[in-house]
């Protein structure tokens, strides 16, 4: 049985977790305000990491890069309105500040505190201010909330749940609306869990998992310089460490799934713009690396997702993103059904019934699932549609 996911969950649901916001004059835009946040727990954490691919990373990457090698943090500071990358030297000296000066904040040692920003590229950090908003934060086990809105950037809404496996917790949150598909991680996702969890185990877990989830997520192709997910381990909760070989491995490696999938959909359904969210089932392939690859075509095809937006079912917009996609597949046996009702097989469309297919398709959720026929392989993915308030959000995003 999958585990159910709390929506109301935070990264503070663990026990020994805590976390606060402030105002920093950062951010220009979005809800409450709030640019500028601290997830911390009660004592060290065991920590696991994956960063974005791009090559012109953000100065918080090189940081986090060096403070993860001991796999061991207590803290994480974000800010959301600049990202801090393409900032050279200077960029690089801001971000170490940051968790200098959140390490004074907590009493703890700079190496423990990991810095994450997010926002605008190519602009300086107004340190000034960060400082004095650090100083001023104040945290407590119910800032989970106040931690998911200040890392927001174009989303609409804060996005975070928790999930329960054995005697323990894990929670989490994300933010991301746009400039997503990244290739091993997505924007920034803060996940924490009281439970006593071996480095190597953890680690393995979360690259595993990320490359089922947020790798499978995409809104418009792009990927951030920011990239970064994070996962916690305190040990809060007791009990004997948690190891690839322990009876807990298993569900804890499917209670971090299903809250990483919970994220991605929620990222994909606030996507900039977004009116729908999109599931793409890619099933009968050759190998795993087949199914991701049509999943990431088909979820970035802007001839696709228009027509989702429009609620037309031009099966021949998946058709053609599946033959373009270089994977192996057997032609006569390749199918494709949208919402559930099959629309090609045999090298043909089916006779359905347009209409109910477009019907189906006016809802919030619109599922594309196809089948290569030719292996037992599969991958499920996530997107949303295109609409022109994507262009209008990002037209007026710098300026």
């Amino acid at each position: 049985m999958t585990p159910s996911i709390d929506p109301n969950g935070y990264p503070t649901s663990p026990a020994g977790f805590k976390a606060g916001a402030a105002y920093a004059g950062i951010k220009t835009y979005g809800e409450g305000k709030l640019d500028l946040a601290i997830l911390a727990s009660d004592q060290p954490c065991t920590v696991a990491a994956t960063f974005t691919r791009n090559r012109l990373h953000s100065a918080s990457v090189d940081v986090n890069r060096a403070h993860v090698a001991g796999n061991r943090a207590q803290a994480v500071v974000v800010n959301s309105g600049i990202a801090n990358s393409s900032t050279g030297q200077r960029g690089l000296n801001d971000a170490r500040q940051m968790t200098e000066w959140t390490a004074a904040r907590l009493g703890i040692q700079d190496a423990d505190v990991l810095v994450c920003s997010t926002g605008v590229i190519g602009h300086f950090l107004p340190m000034q201010q960060i400082g004095a908003g650090i100083d001023s934060i104040t945290l407590d086990s119910g800032g989970g909330e106040a931690f998911a809105r200040a890392i927001m950037t174009t989303d609409t809404r804060p996005k975070h749940g928790s999930v329960r496996f054995g005697p323990y917790t894990l929670g989490g949150a994300t933010k991301g609306s746009g400039m997503i598909h990244p290739n091993m991680a997505t924007m920034l996702a803060f996940l924490t869990t009281d439970a006593p969890v071996e480095p190597a185990f953890l680690q393995s877990a979360l690259s595993a998992v990320v490359d089922r989830s947020f790798n499978l997520l995409s809104i418009d192709g792009d990927t951030s310089p920011s990239d970064t997910v994070l996962l916690f381990a305190n040990g809060a909760a007791g009990g004997g460490t948690i190891t690839a070989d322990s009876p807990l491995a298993a569900e804890f490696v499917e209670a971090l799934e299903s809250l990483c999938v919970y994220l991605a959909k929620e990222m994909a359904r606030d996507g900039e713009g977004a009116t729908k969210l999109i599931e793409f089932t890619v099933r009968g392939a050759a190998s795993v690396n087949d199914a991701r690859t049509l999943v990431r075509l088909l979820s970035t095809s802007y001839l696709l997702k228009s027509a989702v937006h429009g609620a037309d079912p031009n099966w021949g917009r998946v058709i053609a993103v599946a033959g373009r996609s270089g994977v192996v597949m057997s032609e006569p046996g390749v199918t494709a059904s949208i919402c559930g009702i099959r629309v090609f097989e045999g090298e043909c469309p089916t006779e359905f019934d347009a209409s109910a297919v477009a019907a189906a398709m006016r809802g919030d959720t619109v599922t594309i699932d196809v089948d290569l026929g030719v292996g037992s392989s599969e991958a499920t993915g996530w997107g949303c549609d295109l609409s022109a308030d994507y262009v209008s959000i990002n037209a007026d995003y710098h300026t």
